[in-house]
């Protein structure tokens, strides 16, 4: 049996965040009912069209999932959408704050009239105080929770590469909702989880928040080097790739220098005996790391770091980690099925003594309406008129 076998989800999602989640609980079982809008479904759909026709965000978290559209400002969408609520388990959306309210489906009646319901809402930043009708895009919140602020070069703020707000709210509304299953078992009764993007991610910047509010110095923007440590970071090789590494303690320091440089008098050099010097007299001994690197293909300076059990890894592109020789010694591709043909997925990180998780189809628009419709009892005289109003 899978962990969550028999719980139902019902959700109003759409983009990353919400998605992201019930993705989650669909890999361990659960039944994800995903609410599209007649036609062109989530909008995620068309971000791009770079998975043999699909889009990348939307291959990615929608997997195992069950499709149907739905009008949710009609009486009839409406009606539906309770019948679906009253064999549910969780009820989840991403909606902007006061939209599911508006549509008649606002906390305090759902929790009345289903009292069993784990109701959770994803918002950009929460559904009061005075930023909470300001639109919230990942770029946004990585900016209004100072990610950007310690993200790139002293030159250059960045934004991480990824959706770094959407994927930590996701997170925390998929463990939020096993939190409250557990506590649903204990109580009999269902709750409400409320997950704002920034506070998420804020929970991701505690050590830079604690170093400048207490400090009261701003962390810096160093690239992929380190702010205390030297060597720390990419070096260039002969073939041009970039290969990173990072000494921590005085013992690597010195087969550092015997293993890899094949300059063991470096390491009694008073310039760089302890990090604290090496970080003050970088200037001078990164020409002599690089004197030694030009000379040497990545591959052999990987070598070299590993005989000598130094920290490294290489500067993979994404098509280089997408044939990850360790993602295939460990066996994490699956292939699933989607409207365009078969696509690999990688499993979940969490592998489970006993358990497979789920690697369901991705659905098309609408493709589960007609055996849902059926589920709740419409006939097909029934199912064809909600389809000519284009209620589904």
């Amino acid at each position: 049996m899978l962990p969550l076998e028999g719980i139902t989800v019902v959700a109003i999602e759409q983009a990353v965040a919400a998605p992201f989640a019930t993705r989650q609980l669909a890999d361990l079982g659960a039944r994800v009912i995903k609410l599209e809008r007649p036609g062109d479904g989530d909008f995620a759909r068309k971000y791009d069209e770079t998975v043999k026709g699909m889009s990348s965000h939307f291959t990615w978290c929608n997997r195992s999932k069950e499709s149907l559209t739905l009008d949710l400002k009609s009486v009839e969408g409406k009606e539906i959408l309770v019948k679906l609520l009253e064999k549910a388990d969780v009820f989840i959306h991403n909606l902007a704050p006061g939209a599911v309210d508006r549509l008649g489906f606002g906390e305090k009646e759902l929790r009345e009239q289903f009292p069993q319901l784990i109701i959770c809402s994803i918002s950009g930043y929460g559904q009061s105080g005075p930023y909470r009708d300001k639109k919230a895009y990942d770029l946004l919140i990585q900016c209004e929770a100072g990610l950007v602020s310690i993200t790139g070069t002293p030159e250059t703020p960045s934004k991480a590469g990824i959706s770094i707000a959407d994927i930590c709210a996701g997170m925390y509304a998929y463990s939020g909702i096993l939190t409250a299953l557990l506590q649903r078992k204990e109580t009999g009764k269902g709750t409400v989880l409320e997950i704002s993007m920034l506070e998420a991610l804020a929970e991701w910047m505690g050590f830079p928040m604690y170093y400048a509010g207490y400090g009261g110095i701003e962390p810096s923007r160093t690239g992929a080097s380190h702010a205390t440590i030297y060597p720390y970071g990419a070096f260039a090789s002969k073939d041009g790739k970039k290969v990173f590494l990072g000494i921590q303690n005085e013992r690597e320091w010195v087969r550092f220098c015997e293993l890899v440089l094949k300059k063991p008098e470096l390491a009694m050099d008073e310039r760089f005996e302890n990090n604290f010097n090496r970080f003050l007299n970088q200037k001078q001994l990164q020409p002599i790391m690089e004197d030694v690197f030009i000379t040497l293909l990545a591959d052999d300076i990987v070598k070299r770091l590993e005989s000598a059990q130094i920290a490294n890894a290489r500067m993979n592109t994404m098509q280089e980690f997408f044939h990850h020789p360790q993602l295939e010694a460990r066996n994490r591709w699956r292939n699933i099925d989607t409207p365009v043909g078969a696509v690999k997925a990688l499993i979940p990180p969490v592998t489970m003594e006993g358990v497979e998780p789920v690697m369901n189809p991705i659905p098309e628009v609408g493709q589960h309406t007609k055996q849902i419709l059926e589920e709740l009892g419409y006939d097909t005289n029934m199912i064809s008129q909600l389809y000519e109003k284009v209620i589904v």
